[in-house]
């Protein structure tokens, strides 16, 4: 039986599995096929006829989506009704009254979620300790149940002040929403996630609710496809914390999808730490539409509890910390006002695609320069012709006007689009107190053997590492995952003087809330473990920093325990700490995980590892390739071809089954027996261009 993870991306869809019982290289099957923008539920489906696999042999498919993201970035979806509390209608628009550009005079918010004339409050009041100060004024709220009602709105969030504490109106108001409407899908605040700082409590709510008819219709239709297609295996979806969830749960929980597809990633950084004992590493993806940088430190991915959807738009859902930019293979090339090349966000996607493609694009984009420069398979690794000639003339439309070569302009083009990218990782490395110098550089994505080298050396990183599985990762990545839930509750206090027996009920009853979701996901109670979290600071302080917990009771004892893990925790986040102030607990946390089966190195390395035998060239052709303006004539590697620890000097390229990765001049390659490949970079090639391109 097979464990199939699929990702739909922006530009491709890509699909790994894991056959459980076969042996040797049939233990591993992999697709990739364009994704389809207006049905991205026939480009599952053709991801799976692609692998040639009977959905009827499948054991569990996991699978990783950006629908939500992608949804609430356009504002495509059923705009809900959102219910506050009187006088905080505009809280999600006027937000922190922050500015993303200090001194730009014409700068623009974002539209907010949900328009104003949909925003509606209701008179009620809880103090910050729990107690009423104003109880619910129960026909105002019918009056507001009966408006929404009349509009035809179905998806609601009720985000009232201070309802983190206690969430008894929320609860009173929607029992009287569903009075009136039976058939509402309703988010509270309360449940959704009960913490301090109503901006990011009223954000994230107002997601699920805006999300519930598109998850909710996106999973539906996609179970049906599967069901019709003779596939009874359960569906699991790639959460954003860096787990996975029943399809049925992502219904109810669709905030918890936000950054699905790219998690994968990770996952599969997870994996390879397991495998190889690396404890630094920055996984990148980049595909045809965004680049993605996260980091994973001794195995595990760094979370994020404030992740912005846009500017003032908090997600305070647990994430993984991964930063998105618009720079991939389909980003377009393009000319500002002030004469400068520009590369990006804007991408060409799936549809059109690059000029290449030969699908009606005309704008230049960092594909069509790859393949100018030699960089790129004409074919794509067989999948269709690339047409050079038309991404020359695509690219003269922006050299022409710079005064440049084709070939100049295509490095330009490829360097600036590896400098948007190193800029991603220097916010997960650098903003995070992380020197990049002292990670290792994983390469994900059908784009990123491309521009690893490029990437790398501009964030100053020496050690590339290319899995064998590059070009699906996060569909591989997703066959490793655990089922994990994050679930959280109020409780500030001082650590001085905490009450401890309040504090270990209150972990305890949130570990038996985890291990209920865990049993709906089908967990067994012993193959499920937890993790306990305190979201601490030192008082006065007005963010907070996650600080392990240990299990069992906790007692005076454990205290000057926790604190010093908060003070160690701290400085590693920010660079100080000081064990003479004093700390309070916010916000308590636990992490509940469900083990799943999982690929053993030895079975990876059998499947995915060399097996060439020796007196067989690697060497398939030879290619003219451009770097630094030069031509040179370089080896052209097949991947099935190589041999254990092989060494390959650059220039060259080697052609991978869903990437092509390429090796400088004055680079080394080699592979090890898993099939990884390690490059390491000469720190004095791919210096800056000095050209000015204007």
């Amino acid at each position: 039986m097979l464990r199939v993870g699929i990702d739909v991306g922006g530009t491709f869809t890509d699909l790994y599995a894991w056959d459980e019982e076969a042996s040797g290289s049939r233990k591993v099957r992999m697709s990739k096929v364009l994704s389809t923008p207006n049905d991205l539920v026939s480009g599952f489906m053709n991801a799976l006829s692609e692998a040639e696999i009977p959905p009827s042999e499948i054991s569990t498919i996991i699978h990783g989506t950006t629908v939500g993201t992608n949804a609430l970035i356009e504002r495509k979806y059923p705009e809900p009704a959102l219910i506050a509390t009187e006088g905080f209608r505009d809280t999600i628009e006027i937000g922190r009254q922050s500015r993303s550009h200090l001194y730009d005079p014409y700068a623009v918010k974002p539209s907010p979620l949900v328009s104003r004339d949909k925003r509606f409050t209701v008179s009620e009041k809880l103090g910050a300790d729990g107690k009423t100060v104003k109880p619910l004024d129960r026909e105002g709220a019918k009056q507001v149940a009966e408006q929404i009602a009349q509009r035809g709105i179905k998806n609601i969030a009720i985000t009232f002040i201070n309802s983190y504490v206690d969430g008894r109106h929320e609860q009173e108001m929607r029992d009287i929403i569903l009075e009136v409407i039976p058939d509402a899908k309703i988010a509270l605040s309360s449940e959704t996630r009960p913490k301090m700082r109503e901006l990011g409590r009223f954000v994230t709510t107002t997601i699920r609710a805006a999300l519930f008819p598109v998850i909710g219709d996106y999973i539906t239709r996609l179970e049906k496809a599967l069901k019709d297609s003779g596939c009874t295996a359960p569906l699991f979806i790639v959460k954003s914390n860096g787990g996975m969830m029943r399809a049925s749960t992502a219904k109810e929980r669709p905030e918890e999808m936000i950054e699905s597809g790219p998690a994968g990633g990770v996952a599969a950084g997870s994996f390879m730490y397991n495998m190889l004992g690396l404890e630094n590493m920055i996984i990148t993806d980049v595909g045809g539409t965004s680049f993605e940088a996260s980091l994973v430190e001794k195995g595990q991915g760094l979370i994020t509890d404030e992740y912005e959807l846009e500017w003032e738009m908090p997600i305070i859902t647990p994430m993984l910390d991964i930063r998105s930019i618009g720079a991939g293979g389909g980003s377009i090339a393009w000319i500002d006002d002030g004469g400068s090349l520009r590369v990006g966000p804007k991408s060409a996607g799936a549809d059109p695609g690059p000029v290449c493609y030969g699908k009606g694009g005309t704008q230049p984009t960092v594909t069509d320069a790859n393949l100018v420069l030699g960089r790129l398979n004409s074919t794509l690794s067989g999948k269709f012709e690339l047409d050079k000639e038309a991404a020359i003339q695509a690219i003269k439309t922006v050299a022409e006007p710079l005064g440049l070569s084709v070939i100049d302009c295509a490095e330009g083009i490829v360097e600036i689009a590896c400098e948007n990218m190193a800029d991603a990782i220097r916010m997960v490395s650098t903003d995070r107190g992380r020197d990049p110098r002292d990670q290792t550089y994983v390469s994900f994505g059908g784009a990123g053997g491309l521009h690893a080298f490029g990437v790398a050396q501009s964030a100053g990183i020496n050690r590339i590492l290319i899995p064998s599985f590059v070009g699906v990762d996060c569909a591989t990545g997703a066959t490793t995952m655990d089922v994990r839930h994050d679930v959280e509750s109020a409780f500030y206090q001082p650590v001085n003087g905490i009450n401890t027996n309040k504090l270990t009920e209150a972990f305890t009853k949130l570990e038996e809330e985890c291990a209920e979701l865990l049993e709906n996901d089908g967990i067994s109670s012993e193959d499920m473990t937890f993790e306990r979290v305190a979201l601490m600071r030192y008082i006065g302080q007005s963010y907070e920093v996650a600080t392990p917990v240990p299990d069992g009771p906790i007692n005076e004892d454990t205290l000057p325990e926790i604190t010093e893990a908060f003070n160690r925790e701290h400085k590693r986040e920010y660079g100080v700490s000081n064990e003479s102030f004093p700390t309070a607990v916010v916000t308590l946390r636990v992490t509940g995980h469900g083990k799943t089966e999982k690929p053993k190195d030895n079975d990876f390395q059998t499947a995915m590892g060399p097996n060439s035998q020796e007196g067989i060239s690697s060497v398939k052709e030879r290619r003219d390739v451009y770097f630094r303006g030069e031509k040179h004539t370089v080896e052209v590697h097949d991947v099935s071809r190589f041999r254990e620890e092989q060494e390959i000097t650059g220039p060259a390229i080697i052609e991978h089954p869903n990437s092509e990765i390429v090796v400088p001049p004055d680079a080394f390659a080699n592979i090890d027996q898993y099939g990884f490949i390690n490059i390491t970079i000469n720190k004095t090639i791919n210096e800056p261009n000095k050209e000015v391109l204007s």
